[in-house]
């Protein structure tokens, strides 16, 4: 009984601090404006299934793949067990599916189903070496970029660290179990290791199994608090954020509607407007972004696919699409932590004498984006797109890269002066060459 209450309080305890903290990541998606969702709902939703759900783009790179394949469907499958774990921690019992289905044709397949388990769970080990090989010893020039020192780095190996010791719990919870039992269960890999509890006493084994129980438990509980901090968020966002990104056509740039609208004034005085309001050009903040976006870059999985084939970056320029991503989440949390912290000296100074509470609509702290994007990777960008087509996930940097200069050069005034000249001569001659337009067109005339 002392048990089953230790196990509902943590149970309790994982869900209201996961509640808490995956309430604050939604809050910090929604500091970014509303974005209507447009297009053909059954080509987005194949997107989520071809390449969410079946991992299509990661195929590009066939071993990788197959060693992601594996942590994959293991992660996926294991979840059955889990459910027994959890139902056994509640009601007090041991393998509650096991006697539930005694002498029925389902406590076979418990058993097929437990032994699938396993060998993924040795499949996904191997995968998870093979991880640690590639990121320690190879050091694939994708993971050794410096966006990836100090913490990204460190919350790589953690979920490797959490990986191995999953498996090994499973793995000693299973053999002592069958050990214990004289393997009546069938399981055909913790079988064979059971041999290495031959001679311990039933107590032992009973107490290796609790052990191998709860840490695996444990391990799950505090996976889930950790995931809100992880880049493996992108295991619950990847899918909806394969749903939402854009299906227009690649390399197609949105229209700023404020300047949409300008130019048509200029051809039709009636379409004119009145207003007074100063619009917002591109994106200085998280707050212009939109809600998608942000998503966007919670659900990055820092992979570094997009930054190896940025021809930018492969020519030693300072721009890593993947820094892109990663900058923006970081900034949506520093402003959702002083939120949380009810920092009231970022209140917007006309409000202070008003309210008490910081609140994402009265947030002011004098940083935006491009304290932590500089202006020189931003310059970088070749709007090539590759970025975008490598993207396992459908995320999409290019969007960002292009609203923030757009800020830089129509709000900021701030661009390269090589574009400045480019700038001038397309305003003076309606080209970017500097010839004017009767000049450019002679050769035409010497083709007669």
């Amino acid at each position: 009984m002392i048990g089953q209450i230790l196990f509902a309080i943590i149970l309790l305890a994982a869900g209201a601090f996961g509640y808490i903290k995956f309430g604050a990541l939604i809050r910090n998606i929604r500091l970014g404006k509303k974005e209507k969702i447009s297009g053909d709902a059954k080509q987005r939703l194949n997107n989520m299934l071809i390449v969410a759900l079946g991992q299509k783009k990661m195929f590009k790179r066939p071993i990788a793949a197959v060693l992601h394949l594996f942590v994959y469907v293991a992660f996926v499958i294991t979840q059955v067990e889990l459910i027994e774990i959890i139902l056994d921690g509640l009601l007090g019992q041991h393998r509650i599916f096991w006697h539930m289905w005694e002498g029925t044709i389902l406590q076979g397949f418990y058993t097929f189903l437990i032994n699938f388990i396993e060998i993924l769970s040795v499949l996904a080990l191997l995968a998870t070496f093979a991880f640690l090989y590639r990121r320690d010893m190879l050091k694939l020039p994708r993971f050794t970029k410096s966006e990836l020192k100090g913490w990204p780095n460190m919350d790589a190996h953690l979920i490797l660290l959490g990986e191995i010791l999953l498996v090994g719990f499973i793995f000693t919870m299973n053999s002592s179990d069958m050990a214990a039992h004289q393997n009546e269960y069938g399981f055909a890999i913790s079988g064979l290791l059971s041999g290495i509890w031959s001679g311990a006493s039933d107590e032992t084994l009973h107490l290796v199994e609790r052990i191998g129980w709860w840490g695996h438990i444990i391990v799950v509980f505090t996976f889930i608090g950790y995931l809100p901090f992880s880049k493996h968020l992108h295991i619950i966002l990847a899918f909806p954020n394969t749903y939402f990104a854009r299906i227009n056509k690649k390399g197609e740039m949105a229209n700023m509607e404020s300047i949409q609208k300008e130019v048509a004034s200029m051809f039709d005085p009636s379409l004119a407007t009145n207003s007074t309001e100063i619009p917002k050009f591109g994106v200085s903040d998280v707050f212009d972004l939109s809600w998608n976006q942000i998503m966007s870059a919670y659900t990055c999985t820092e992979c570094g696919r997009c930054t190896a084939v940025c021809p930018a970056n492969l020519t030693g320029k300072l721009l890593s699409p993947r820094k892109i991503m990663m900058d923006v989440r970081d900034r949506a949390d520093e402003i959702g932590k002083n939120i949380d912290a009810n920092k009231t000296e970022f209140i917007k100074s006309d409000q202070k004498d008003k309210v008490s509470k910081l609140t994402a609509e009265n947030y002011e702290d004098s940083r935006s984006l491009f304290d932590y994007i500089t202006n020189e990777e931003l310059h970088a960008c070749t709007n090539c797109n590759a970025c975008v087509e490598a993207c396992p996930v459908l995320i999409n940097p290019l969007d960002i890269i292009i609203e923030m200069r757009r800020n830089l050069i129509l709000e900021q005034s701030v661009s390269p002066e090589s574009w400045n000249a480019m700038f001038n001569t397309v305003e003076n001659n309606g080209a970017p060459w500097a010839f004017p337009s009767d000049e450019r067109t002679k050769w035409i005339k010497d083709l007669n």
